[in-house]
């Protein structure tokens, strides 16, 4: 009867040490013992010498408890609510105990076209994800099948769009082609998503020309504030839905968090001759106008926001186009900026 075991690692004291002339590494002058671990996951660190740090138990979930036994109870108390509601209409007029089911019936029907709409909403922003991770994946491992899956796929996505039918007609043609992975993907990223990449560049100038505009002439700061959120909010769904995402609430707010999220990481990274001329150029137009440099700034934050939007929504990463800078939305927002002479 066999038995197996877990493997293991051994690391020999001394085995590190250079051989000497005759090839064979030298006896170490004391044997400190061997070490053996027994977990598979931990055997390279083991080999390499290095501390095997302990592993930190995950703790019970109190928070996610928290709020499911709050939203239960919640649940609870407005079912409890509405049947004694709907209960007392019916001891009062047949009638009105009628009526409030008919309301309730239209008020659960409503709210399950919401979850549907919801669910729809996540489901298409996962699967623009999980494109433009698998073309990633596909141009790294050099895999041709993956990168035929992906082209494929995004042409389905976009089944429903009568303007790129030409475009899939061409990809469909070339299916069988022997194309390198980058020249399949930048293929279809040429005969798709550029018409799309020019309409989301169209509509991050426009906000940012409005954002510009309405901050330099509003009277008040709290009037620049809430018209920014709005033209920020209005920006992401409309490129969101330029890229064949449609967001619900929940599926906003992912996408928001992940717009964000890239801002912040690619912060850092404008710096360079296209942002010394932006800060120029903002300068020039702070000394014309207090406001009118205001307006410039709001509208390049706009702007960069609504570039991290486009990142976020696109279905494939830039390959073989060029990803619009900064630069190409600040020269549009500055035309206009300076006033004609009276």
């Amino acid at each position: 009867m066999s038995t197996t075991s877990r493997p293991r690692a051994f690391r020999i004291p001394g085995a590190d040490a250079p051989a000497t002339a005759e090839g064979i590494a030298p006896t170490p002058a004391a044997d400190t013992g061997i070490r053996i671990v027994e977990d598979p996951f931990e055997i390279v660190e083991a080999a390499d010498g290095a501390p095997v740090p302990a592993r930190r138990r995950r703790g019970a979930p109190w928070g996610t408890l928290l709020l499911s036994a709050a939203g239960g109870l919640v649940s609870l108390g407005i079912g409890l609510s509405l049947e004694r509601m709907i209960a007392d209409l019916f001891q009062a007029a047949p009638w009105l105990g009628g009526v409030a089911l008919v309301l309730l019936a239209l008020a659960a029907l409503a709210l399950l076209a919401i979850v549907l709409r919801e669910l729809r909403g996540l489901w298409r922003e996962r699967k623009i994800e999980h494109l433009r991770q698998a073309a990633a994946a596909a141009i790294t491992g050099r895999d041709h099948s993956a990168a035929q899956g992906v082209v494929r796929d995004l042409s389905a996505f976009y089944a429903d769009r009568m303007g790129l039918a030409a475009g899939r007609q061409r990809l469909e043609a070339l299916a069988d082609a022997i194309l390198d992975v980058e020249d399949r993907i930048g293929l279809a990223e040429r005969e798709l998503l550029s018409p799309l990449d020019r309409q989301a560049r169209n509509a991050i100038a426009t906000a940012a020309k409005q954002v510009s505009g309405v901050t330099a002439l509003s009277p008040r700061a709290i009037v620049d504030v809430a018209f920014v959120v709005y033209a920020a909010v209005r920006l992401l769904r409309r490129i969101a839905a330029i890229y064949g995402g449609r967001p619900g609430f929940l599926g906003f707010l992912r996408l928001a968090r992940a717009a964000l999220a890239h801002l912040t990481i690619t912060g850092g990274m404008a710096v360079g001759e296209s942002m010394v001329q932006q800060v120029l150029g903002l300068g020039i137009a702070a000394r014309v106008s207090a406001k009118l440099g205001e307006g410039v700034l709001n509208g390049l934050m706009t702007a960069r926001f609504g570039l991290a939007a486009l990142a976020v929504c696109r279905p494939l990463p830039f390959v073989r186009e060029t990803p619009p800078r900064l630069s190409d939305v600040a020269s549009e927002l500055l035309r206009p900026a300076v006033p004609e002479p009276t």
